[in-house]
């Protein structure tokens, strides 16, 4: 009888004990979402090529509604016929990314290795003398790009590359190199000439996909991408860029930000240390992280641990 009783004590022990270790074994396949500073869940990059003259209108209207962008310049053709001239990049592109866009913006997937990292080191160099900070990111000329170049600008402090290849979604990049934008400013809008039946379908699909990222509650990135000479010339096509800043600026779930700044605040994301049992976690980048867990919201400031609840 008494072996009994201890046999019985012993099971119940046992279960207890598995089950509490089965509760911190669960615990390791809870998901962890990121969330954008401030806790934000859409976030919005809008990407624009070339440093031609037309840029100084764009980044005037660009500042008059609060908004921040990237701008991949090729340094060769500063200073040329209808580009800016080097003198006004710092002052013109401040509180926004400058990037590189190689120095004379040739289709890189037709280059030797030696012209590509020429075409890229050359850029990237000239831009930092004229904005005076480390310049890490690009965009493909024409988009062009394959498994060679990208070998070739490895290790060339380059540390994100987008191209034109449009995903009409929100998705965060899953390849920094690779980096696909959501969509062109208007997408085809004018792309086929005196099809005024196209440039509607192109603008409402434009429109709607503007639309789907501000109803949405899903973590989002927004990623527009385009060239301020487009809209110059006959059409007024100014006040659609104005309309389109109009909707999408001073809204307070939208994170506004440039490239490198939100690669830089994936990969502090990524970066995070995380106990075994989800309990604590360490932030050991310089970038104050937010993330949700089991539908709480948490922030990590720079160098601290904090304790997670269990809740």
């Amino acid at each position: 009888m008494k072996i009994l009783k201890a046999s019985f004590i012993f099971t119940i022990l046992f279960n207890t004990a598995f089950a509490q270790l089965s509760v911190a074994h669960t615990q390791t396949g809870i998901p962890i979402e990121m969330l954008f500073p401030q806790g934000k869940s859409k976030a919005l990059i809008l990407s624009f090529d070339d440093g031609r003259a037309a840029d100084r209108h764009l980044v005037k209207l660009m500042n008059d509604y609060n908004l921040v962008g990237t701008f991949h310049l090729n340094s060769n053709k500063l200073g040329t016929k209808d580009y800016l001239t080097k003198e006004e990049i710092k002052s013109l592109f401040k509180g926004h990314e400058i990037s590189c866009h190689t120095a004379n913006h040739p289709s890189l997937s037709t280059l030797s290795k030696v012209d590509v990292v020429y075409e890229v080191l050359e850029d990237r160099k000239e831009l930092e003398r004229l904005a005076d900070y480390p310049v890490r990111g690009m965009s493909y000329p024409f988009g062009n790009t394959n498994d060679a170049v990208i070998d070739a600008i490895n290790g060339l402090g380059i540390e994100y590359a987008r191209t034109v290849g449009d995903t009409y979604n929100f998705s965060m990049p899953t390849d920094f190199l690779k980096w696909q934008p959501s969509i062109h400013l208007f997408g085809k809008t004018n792309y086929i000439p005196n099809d005024t039946a196209n440039d509607r379908r192109e603008l409402g699909q434009f429109y709607q996909l503007t639309n789907d990222f501000l109803k949405t509650n899903t973590l989002a990135l927004y990623n527009v991408w385009g060239h301020s000479w487009e809209y110059e010339g006959a059409g007024n096509k100014w006040a659609e860029v104005e309309k389109f800043f109009k909707i999408i600026a001073q809204n307070p779930d939208i994170h506004y930000t440039t490239q490198i700044a939100l690669r830089d605040y994936i990969n502090a994301f990524k970066n995070l240390k995380f106990s075994v049992d989800k309990t604590m976690v360490y932030n050991q980048s310089a970038i104050k992280v937010f993330f949700k867990m089991k539908g709480k919201v948490y922030s990590v400031p720079s160098g601290i641990t904090i304790h997670l609840t269990n809740e």
